[in-house]
């Protein structure tokens, strides 16, 4: 009965204290002002030259329901349309664009400019896969089968020999 008492105390502590420290996270996390949700997002952030970017942007809540556009030296401009609260868009990258950081400007219709980063990978692709040998070794026995066969004796081994200490104990107390 002590012990179920001790745990309830525990327990009661633990939750208070999550209690409190998500009400100190609440009441510290200051809202959101008008202004304040100007940005523009590239998905992926860095991508192959040649692949095609999707680009997810806001011009203040307000300002969501009319179109803005987006400028790269990487896919040059783009035009931004509302999509449930946001404004979107896509753009390939052409296939020949060096590899680099190029900057994403992001120009609202009310004046307001947010920018963010893309990197542009140009690496070669290879031509064919790894040389990483013909299989050889998956036929015959090796080490992995040698493992399985030991583990499996190990635990039949601590079974008998458990069921054999199991029986001299219940055999020694009568």
């Amino acid at each position: 009965m002590q012990g179920i008492r001790t745990i309830n105390r525990a327990l009661s502590s633990v939750l208070t204290l999550v209690g409190l420290v998500g009400a100190f996270v609440l009441l510290s996390v200051a809202p959101a002002r008008a202004g304040e949700n100007v940005f523009v997002e590239v998905t992926p952030n860095s991508v192959q030259a040649g692949s095609r970017v999707s680009i997810k942007a806001s011009c203040d809540n307000d300002n969501n329901n009319r179109q803005s556009s987006v400028h790269s030296d990487a896919f040059g401009q783009v035009r931004l349309r509302p999509d449930k609260g946001f404004l979107t868009g896509q753009a390939t990258i052409p296939r020949d664009k060096p590899a680099g950081d190029y900057a994403v400007d992001l120009r609202c219709e009310n004046g307001e400019t947010s920018s963010t980063t893309l990197t542009v990978l140009n690496m070669a692709s290879p031509s064919k896969g790894p040389a990483t040998g013909g299989g050889g070794m998956a036929g015959g026995r090796g080490t992995g089968s040698l493992l399985v066969i030991g583990g499996v004796a190990l635990v039949g081994t601590a079974i008998v020999l458990g069921m054999a200490g199991g029986r001299r104990r219940s055999g020694a107390g009568s």
